[in-house]
């Protein structure tokens, strides 16, 4: 039987970032619970796609845009099921075997991680546990959570939407809130944060998400945006 598995890493100037998410999923591969591997890259200017062909990745390459990467790594992949992280989220060890005993227990759901930060401080911590309250209570996790999905699922909700910013909030959208919280993290990246300002980011987070709630156009959101998404 085939690996179950394939793991979409959207990508734009992410050679800094991309070995640590690599190296956090091949304990997948060595378990037989990853078939494949796939990297979309958004028009990188540095070692982002040798990075990925060296680790044996499929490269997929197309436009910028968070949501169209998300989409054409999913139509290259093969797997019954689907993995979407961001490259600056790595998945703690352990983590296939928390999938595989979700995927054996309860395949439909889609599943998300228990957010925390590669940051140390008291900012880290309150940003971390609000956002699993807030997956957890509201059925709301951020992309950097990751997406565990059946591909029949993702498939019958159409995908991700071709959009640049909020990709990760419409999805869970259409799943209607519909997701598991695992309990196991996934680390991210806090560079944003750090160089914003923990309070004054999360503001502008909240900020960006009410305003697309209310009917904002995701284009002239991702112009106000600041920082890269990547």
């Amino acid at each position: 039987m085939r690996a179950p598995l394939s793991i979409v890493i959207p990508t734009l100037n992410s050679a800094r970032d991309l070995p640590g998410a690599l190296a956090a999923l091949m304990e997948g591969v060595e378990a037989g619970l990853v078939r494949e591997l796939i990297v979309s890259d958004g028009g990188s200017a540095d070692d982002t796609p040798a990075l990925a062909e060296d680790a044996g990745a499929v490269l997929v390459t197309g436009c910028a845009g968070r949501g169209g990467q998300l989409g054409r790594g999913a139509d290259a992949a093969a797997g019954g099921y689907l993995l979407f992280v961001h490259a600056d989220s790595w998945l703690a060890p352990g983590w296939s075997n928390v999938v595989a005993a979700h995927l054996a227990a309860r395949e439909d759901e889609p599943a998300v991680f228990r957010l925390a930060f590669r940051a140390p401080g008291l900012g880290a911590r309150v940003v971390a546990r609000w956002a699993n309250i807030r997956s957890r209570l509201f059925g709301l996790p951020y992309g950097d959570q990751g997406l565990l999905i059946s591909r029949i699922l993702y498939d019958q909700i159409g995908g991700y939407e071709d959009i640049p910013l909020m990709e990760d909030v419409a999805i869970i959208r259409d799943l209607h809130r519909r997701t598991c919280l695992l309990n196991h993290k996934i680390e991210t990246g806090a560079e944003r944060y750090l160089n914003g300002g923990w309070v004054r980011r999360g503001a502008r987070n909240m900020l960006t998400l009410l305003r697309y709630r209310a009917g904002a156009d995701p284009t002239e959101l991702a112009r106000s945006y600041s920082g890269s998404r990547h």
